[in-house]
C-alpha cells in the first residue's frame, strides 16, 4: 500500500513525503528505523482505486453474465479448498474483459496485502451491488464465504433471466415503433413533396388531411435543425426530468398505473424484494441491514417508501408482514401472507425464496402474453397509420380522375 505521512525527524524537522509498505504499522516501524516520529500517515492507493475503477467501468463495462461466471467460479474453487487470492488470481488470467481483469488483479492485491474481501470489493461499486458486498461481508464473518458467493451467483442468475425475458417482450414491439418513425421521416421528406407539386400543378382542391400531411411535411423539410433541436431538447428534457426526485415518482407512478404494464410492474418489484431478502436473509444478514440493501436494489421509489417503513416498524417492534399489508395497492395480498407465515415458523428467507420463484414465473408468463397481445396491437396501429396516410395523399387524385 502507498501512504502518504508527515513525520518529524530528531532534530526537530517536520518532513512529508509518500512511501510503500504493508500497513500504517509496518510503516511506522520502517520510519522509527530513521529515527522519524509519525504525525499522520494516510493511505491514497484506495482513492486511486475507485478512480481507476470509474475509468474502467467507463470504457469497459462489466456485465452481469460476466460477474455470474466469476462469482460461480470462484465459489467453486473455494470450496475445492484454494485459497481466495490463488482463486483471484486464476480468474484473472481466464477473464477476456480488461477493465474487469484489472479489477480482480486489484482486488487480488488488496488480499494479499491482509485486506478482506470485502473491502476490497466494496471500492468497485460501479461493478458489485450493495446486495453483493453485504453478502459477501456477512460470509466472511460467518465463515460461509462459499455459501454466500453460491446465493450470489444464484441471485444474479435470476435477476438475469428475468431482465432478458422482460427486455426480450419490449424488443420487437420498440424494433416496429422506431421502423415506423423512420419510415415516416423518410415518407414525409422525399414522398409527400413530389405529390405536393403533382397537385399544385393540377390545381386539386385538397382535404383537411391532405393539408395536414403536406404542412407536416414542409415544416420538417424548411426546419430540419430545428426539428432536430426540438427532439433532442425533448429527449433531454425526459431524461433530466426523470432523474429528479419528483420526475422519477411521476415515472413510477405512470408504470404503476398503466393497463398490463401496471401489474407486471408490480409483480416484478415483489419478486425482486423477495429474493433479494431471501439472499441476504439466508447469508446471515440481518433484517435491517438487508431492509437497507434491498431499498438500495428496487428502482421503483413507492417500493423504496415501503422498505424504508419497514425499516423504522421493525425497530418499534412491528413485523415485515404487517407492513405489507398497510400496502396492497403495491404488494400482493400473497406476500404479506406468505411473509407472516415465515415470521411465525421462523422460515422468514424459505417462505420469501418461494414467493420469489412464484412471481418470476408469473412474470416470465405475463411477458409471453404481452408479447401476444402487443402484436396485433402493433398490426391494428401500423394499418391504421398507413391507411390515413394513404388516404390523405390519394384522395385528391381521385378527385381528379373524377373531374376528367
Amino acid at each position: 500500500m502507498l501512504f502518504k505521512f508527515k513525520a518529524q525527524t530528531s532534530g526537530g524537522e517536520i518532513i512529508e513525503g509518500e512511501a510503500d509498505a504493508p500497513d500504517k504499522f509496518s510503516l511506522v516501524a520502517q520510519l522509527k528505523k530513521k529515527n522519524y516520529t509519525v504525525i499522520l500517515a494516510k493511505e491514497v492507493r484506495s482513492k486511486k482505486s475507485r478512480f481507476l475503477s470509474y475509468i474502467q467501468g467507463f470504457l469497459g463495462v462489466v456485465h452481469l453474465d460476466e460477474k455470474i461466471i466469476f462469482i460461480k467460479s470462484l465459489g467453486a474453487m473455494l470450496k475445492a479448498g484454494l485459497s481466495l487470492s490463488r482463486s483471484l488470481s486464476i480468474l484473472s488470467r481466464q477473464t477476456k474483459n480488461k477493465a474487469f481483469q484489472a479489477i480482480i488483479v486489484d482486488m487480488e492485491r488488496d488480499i494479499s496485502r491482509g485486506n478482506s474481501f470485502y473491502k476490497a470489493m466494496s471500492q468497485y461499486t460501479n461493478v458489485f451491488s450493495s446486495l453483493a458486498t453485504a453478502m459477501i461481508k456477512a460470509g466472511e464473518d460467518s465463515g460461509k464465504l462459499p455459501e454466500s458467493l453460491t446465493i450470489i451467483a444464484e441471485h444474479l442468475s435470476k435477476n438475469y433471466e428475468l431482465q432478458k425475458k422482460i427486455r426480450g417482450a419490449l424488443f420487437y414491439p420498440a424494433i416496429i415503433l422506431i421502423a415506423m418513425a423512420l419510415i415516416g421521416v423518410v415518407m414525409l421528406i422525399y414522398v409527400v413533396p413530389v405529390l405536393t407539386s403533382t397537385f399544385i400543378e393540377l390545381g386539386v382542391e385538397l382535404p383537411f388531411a391532405t393539408q395536414v400531411v403536406i404542412t407536416i411535411s414542409s415544416f420538417l423539410i424548411e426546419h430540419t435543425i430545428l426539428v432536430v433541436f426540438l427532439i433532442a431538447l425533448f429527449v433531454f428534457g425526459i431524461v433530466y426530468g426523470i432523474r429528479t426526485a419528483r420526475g422519477k415518482r411521476m415515472l413510477d407512478s405512470v408504470f404503476l398505473k398503466m393497463p398490463l404494464i401496471g401489474e407486471l410492474t408490480r409483480q416484478i418489484n415483489s419478486a425482486r424484494t423477495a429474493r433479494t431478502l431471501a439472499s441476504l436473509l439466508s447469508a446471515g444478514v440481518s433484517i435491517l441491514d438487508a431492509l437497507q440493501t434491498t431499498h438500495d436494489v428496487v428502482q421503483n421509489s413507492y417500493y423504496k417508501t415501503v422498505l424504508q417503513e419497514a425499516q423504522g416498524a421493525i425497530q418499534r417492534g412491528s413485523t415485515l408482514s404487517f407492513v405489507f399489508k398497510q400496502y396492497p395497492k403495491l404488494y400482493p395480498v400473497l406476500v404479506a401472507e406468505m411473509t407472516a407465515v415465515g415470521e411465525e415458523t421462523g422460515k422468514l428467507s424459505e417462505m420469501l425464496l418461494n414467493l420469489a420463484s412464484f412471481y418470476e414465473d408469473e412474470v416470465a408468463q405475463k411477458t409471453k402474453d404481452m408479447s401476444t397481445i402487443i402484436e396485433p396491437i402493433l398490426m391494428v396501429f401500423i394499418g391504421i397509420s398507413v391507411g390515413l396516410f394513404a388516404v390523405s395523399m390519394i384522395t385528391p387524385l381521385y378527385s381528379v380522375l373524377g373531374e376528367v
